[in-house]
C-alpha cells in the first residue's frame, strides 16, 4: 500500500507541470520506488492511456475513433478546419504536455535499477518504458519538429530549463534508438492476448517513425521550404527509408501475422466492429471497450443514422479503384454519380468503399430499425451529414447491446492501435521510395493481401497509374503514386491522413486553394428527392439563397451539375488557405520560449 500511495502522489505532482518537465516546488524521493516488477507494471499502466494512437473522441472534434480525419481532406465537418483554413493563431498554441509524460517515464528509467528482480518480466517493463518515451516524443516531433531531448529528471531549478532544441536528425535518431531498446527488451508475442506492447508493435512504430522522417526530409528539401534539417544528406534519407523497410520486414518474415479474411463484401468492415479481437491474426495491439462497466465511446450514437456532423469527401470517394483495378475517371465516373449510390457499389468499385461509406440499403441500427437510403443533408445536430457520403466504418449496426445505439459512451467498437496492414503499407512505401522499379515484385507481394481480402485484382502499376491532369499526384513516380493511394484507401478514416500530407509536403497540391466537395446534387437524383420533404410534403433543403442556407453547392444556379460543399465558403471563396511557410508545424507557446531563456526559437512563420 505504501508504494501505491507513493505512485499516486507522483502522478498527481507530474500532472501539474509541463514545459520540459519543469518540476513543481518540493522534493521527491526515489527511496523505495520500483522495488518489484509488479510495482513497475502498475506504474506503466498510466501510459496505456496516454501513449495510444486511437482513443475515444467526440463528434465535431478532429480526434478519436472515427473522427480524427476531420483535420484532413478525407472527412469534412460543417465548420472549416482551422489549420487547413490557415487560421491557426499563436495565442491558441498548446502546452507541450507530452513532456510531463516523458518526465514520468524518465523517472522510471532512472530508478528502475531499484528493482532486485530480473528476468523476462523485468525486461518487458524496461521495454515498455523505452517504447512509450519514443511514442510521446514522436507525437511532439510530428507537431513541432525540433525538440529538446531529455533523459534525466530535471530538478526544480530554473537554469536547468535553459536548453536549446535538438535538430530534427538528432530527435529522429534518438526516437529510433529508444525503439531499438524497446525491441531488445520487449516480449516476442504471437498474438495480442496480453493487450500490451511487444516487439512487433515496437518494430511497427520504428518503421513508421523512420518512414515519416525519411519522406519528410526528402519532400520538404525538394520544396526548399523552412521545415527540413539543413544538414540532411541523401545518404541519411536513404538510411531512414531503409530502417523503415527493415523494421517492417522483420515483422513480415516472422510469418505470424496475416490479413484477416472472410466474405469479401464484409470482412474489411467487420474488422472495425468486432468487439473481441483477441484471436484476430491481423491485430497486433488494440484496446477493448466494455460499456457494461462504463468504458466506451459514442461513435455509433453519432453515426447510426448517417449523420455525425461530418461526411466523407468526394476526393476520397474518387480515389478508390474500379472493380477491375483501374482509376475511376472520365465518363464512367460522371455517369455513376448521377444516381446516388451507384458509384459506391461493390459491383463497380473496390469493395472497401461500400464497407467504409454507406450504400443505400445498408442497415445502420439493429433489426433493420434504420436502413440508410439517402444522406441526411437536412439533419439536425449530430444527425446531419455534410457531403452526401455517410460513414459506415466503426458503426455497430449489428450490436445486441441496446444502449450502444443511443447512449453516450456506450459504443464498443475496438480501438485498433496497430495492425498488420500498417506494416505492409510501411514496407511497400519505403521500398517505393528507395527504388520502386527494383523492388516492384516485393511491393506487389506486400500490397496484394490487402486486395485479396476484398477480392480485388492484384496490383498492376501500369493499369492503376492515374495520369489524368486533375489527379493531384498524376506527375508522381508510378510506384509511389500507387502505394500512396493504397495507403489512403486501406487506412481511410483511421487518423493518419494529415500526417501523410505533412510528411509528403503535399499541402500545396491537396489543400491550398482546394474547396472540398461531396456528392453530385444538381444533376443527380438527390435534387428534389422526396426523401427531403417534411410531414407536410414541404421540401426541406434550402440553397441558392443569400441567407438561411443549410446546403451549399458549387457553381451557380442554372448549372447542369453542382456538387455539395460541406460548409459556408463565404470567407474562403478560393478554398482552404493552409500557410505553406508556416502551418506544416504548430506554434510554440511564447511562455515556453521564455522558460528556456529563449534557447528555444519559434517555429518558422510564427
Amino acid at each position: 500500500m505504501r508504494h501505491i500511495i507513493y505512485y499516486i502522489s507522483v502522478i498527481v505532482l507530474f500532472s501539474s507541470c509541463f514545459d520540459l518537465n519543469k518540476f513543481p516546488e518540493g522534493e521527491l524521493s526515489s527511496v523505495g520506488a520500483f522495488t518489484t516488477v509488479q510495482e513497475i507494471e502498475q506504474y506503466l499502466n498510466q501510459f496505456y492511456e496516454t501513449g495510444v494512437k486511437v482513443h475515444p473522441g467526440y463528434v465535431g472534434e478532429a480526434q478519436g475513433i472515427a473522427f480524427t480525419d476531420l483535420n484532413s481532406d478525407n472527412l469534412i465537418g460543417n465548420v472549416i478546419d482551422t489549420r487547413l483554413a490557415g487560421n491557426l493563431a499563436l495565442s491558441s498554441a498548446n502546452d507541450l504536455t507530452n513532456y510531463t509524460y516523458i518526465r514520468n517515464i524518465n523517472f522510471l528509467i532512472n530508478n528502475i535499477g531499484n528493482c532486485k528482480e530480473t528476468g523476462i518480466d523485468f525486461e518487458q517493463c524496461l521495454g515498455e518504458a523505452y517504447y512509450f518515451r519514443a511514442w510521446h516524443y514522436y507525437q511532439m516531433f510530428i507537431n513541432y519538429g525540433e525538440l529538446t531531448w531529455v533523459t534525466d529528471v530535471i530538478d526544480p531549478i530554473q537554469e536547468q530549463m535553459h536548453r536549446p532544441r535538438n535538430s530534427r536528425i538528432e530527435i529522429a535518431d534518438s526516437i529510433l534508438h529508444d525503439l531499438d531498446l524497446a525491441i531488445k527488451y520487449l516480449h516476442e508475442q504471437n498474438n495480442n492476448s496480453t493487450m500490451r506492447v511487444h516487439k512487433d508493435v515496437a518494430r511497427a512504430l520504428k518503421s513508421e517513425v523512420a518512414l515519416f522522417e525519411g519522406t519528410w526530409e526528402k519532400y520538404h528539401r525538394e520544396k526548399a521550404d523552412p521545415f527540413y534539417d539543413k544538414n540532411i544528406t541523401d545518404e541519411k534519407i536513404r538510411s531512414y527509408l531503409q530502417q523503415a523497410a527493415d523494421a517492417a520486414k522483420e515483422v513480415i518474415e516472422r510469418n505470424i501475422w496475416s490479413i484477416s479474411k472472410g466474405d469479401p463484401n464484409t470482412a474489411y468492415r467487420d474488422l472495425f466492429i468486432t468487439l473481441d479481437l483477441t484471436n484476430n491474426p491481423e491485430v497486433l495491439w488494440w484496446k477493448r471497450y466494455d460499456a457494461l462497466n462504463n468504458i466506451g465511446h459514442s461513435v455509433t450514437r453519432y453515426l447510426n443514422k448517417g449523420g455525425g456532423i461530418c461526411g466523407v469527401s468526394a476526393s476520397l470517394i474518387d480515389d478508390y479503384l474500379t472493380k477491375q483495378g483501374k482509376p475511376f475517371i472520365g465518363d464512367e465516373r460522371k455517369q455513376a454519380k448521377k444516381v446516388y449510390g451507384r458509384e459506391l457499389s461493390p459491383e463497380l468499385r473496390d469493395p472497401r468503399l461500400s464497407q467504409t461509406v454507406c450504400l443505400p440499403g445498408q442497415p445502420l441500427r439493429p433489426n433493420n430499425e434504420f436502413v440508410f437510403e439517402f444522406p441526411p443533408l437536412d439533419g439536425n445536430s449530430y444527425f446531419q451529414n455534410t457531403t452526401g457520403y455517410s460513414m459506415l466504418k466503426y458503426v455497430e449496426f449489428n450490436t445486441t447491446y441496446t444502449p450502444t445505439i443511443d447512449g453516450d459512451l456506450k459504443s464498443q467498437a475496438p480501438a485498433i492501435q496497430c495492425r498488420y496492414a500498417d506494416i505492409l503499407l510501411n514496407y511497400a512505401e519505403a521500398l517505393a521510395e528507395l527504388d520502386g522499379k527494383s523492388y516492384e515484385n516485393e511491393i506487389k507481394k506486400a500490397l496484394n493481401p490487402l486486395r485479396e481480402r476484398v477480392n480485388m485484382p492484384e496490383v498492376d502499376f501500369d493499369r492503376e497509374y492515374n495520369t489524368s491532369s486533375d489527379y493531384p499526384f498524376h506527375q508522381l513516380d508510378k510506384y509511389i503514386q500507387i502505394v500512396r493511394r493504397e495507403r489512403r484507401i486501406e487506412k481511410a478514416l483511421e487518423g493518419c491522413r494529415l500526417t501523410d500530407i505533412l510528411r509528403w509536403a503535399a499541402a500545396d497540391i491537396l489543400i491550398c486553394g482546394v474547396t472540398p466537395t461531396g456528392a453530385l446534387f444538381t444533376g443527380s437524383n438527390l435534387e428534389n428527392n422526396p426523401f427531403y420533404t417534411d410531414d407536410n410534403g414541404k421540401y426541406t433543403l434550402i440553397y441558392d439563397q443569400p441567407s438561411g442556407n443549410n446546403l451549399y453547392l458549387t457553381g451557380n444556379p442554372g448549372d447542369s451539375e453542382r456538387y455539395i460543399i460541406p460548409f459556408n465558403t463565404h470567407d474562403f471563396p478560393t478554398g482552404w488557405q493552409f500557410n505553406l511557410e508556416r502551418d506544416y508545424l504548430l506554434p510554440i507557446k511564447p511562455r515556453m520560449l521564455s522558460l528556456t531563456n529563449n534557447q528555444w526559437k519559434q517555429n518558422p512563420g510564427w
